[in-house]
């Protein structure tokens, strides 16, 4: 009598399909983000000397309040400054899709191309709510001064990206977990924007009272900031 064969048949206790983990990893590639990493390369080599250009004067905005004037005033700096921070835009973009730094649960539904392109998308929101508030809010006298204190904002998007670039790099090295990077981007992002709310409202501060200062720093700052957080809270 001939036994029954052991090994022909069996029963398969593992899932058939993939782990989250992996759905998630493979969920981060995108052909959109892949053309986006090369446009920003790109971009970037051109826009180097620019950047060297204003490189100096970035670092005294950071050291003195006044230092933004000093780039405000000159015509060709000032236009380099808004040019290397547009290019920026687009590795800002990248990191948030990257990370998640912006993530609420409507995103979990579109694929990774429409993913990054609803990020940009909020990005873009972001700034023109901005934009519509600084152009309402525009006081009638002080203007120049005004201004300055809204490119601050440019100035200092580039000092954030100057910051977190390198560490995204460090920690990739390092083999850092995507919450680890996060979490530290998070951290740099909200001190980063400390700094910047201090020099702004040192620089309003030259022409309005501490009353006036201070709702500024509200409505123009505080309030866009509090919408995109809230919306991530919430959504």
């Amino acid at each position: 009598m001939l036994q029954a064969d052991p090994f022909r048949s069996g029963q398969l206790l593992l899932p058939d399909t993939p782990p989250e983990a992996v759905e998630a990893a493979a969920g981060n590639f995108s052909q959109i983000a892949s053309l986006l990493v090369a446009v920003s390369v790109f971009l970037f080599l051109l826009t180097l000397r620019s950047f060297l250009n204003v490189l100096p004067y970035l670092a005294d905005s950071v050291l003195r309040a006044r230092g933004s004037a000093a780039l405000e005033n000159s015509v060709r700096v000032s236009r380099d400054r808004n040019l290397v921070a547009a290019v920026l835009l687009l590795p800002a973009i990248l990191l948030v899709y990257r990370y998640r730094l912006y993530d609420i649960a409507f995103f979990d539904t579109l694929s990774p191309d429409l993913r990054i392109l609803a990020v940009a998308g909020v990005l873009v929101a972001f700034l023109l709510l901005r934009h519509l508030l600084y152009r309402w809010l525009q006081p009638r006298r002080r203007i120049e001064d005004y201004q300055m204190a809204r490119a601050g904002g440019y100035t200092f998007f580039i000092l954030l990206m100057m910051l977190v670039l390198p560490t995204v790099g460090l920690l990739y090295v390092l083999g850092a977990l995507d919450v680890t990077v996060k979490a530290i981007l998070l951290l740099e992002t909200g001190v980063m924007y400390l700094l910047y709310l201090l020099r702004h409202a040192q620089i309003l501060s030259g022409f309005c009272k501490p009353l006036t200062t201070f709702l500024y720093l509200c409505a123009l700052e505080l309030l866009p900031a509090a919408v995109l957080v809230l919306s991530a809270a919430i959504l």
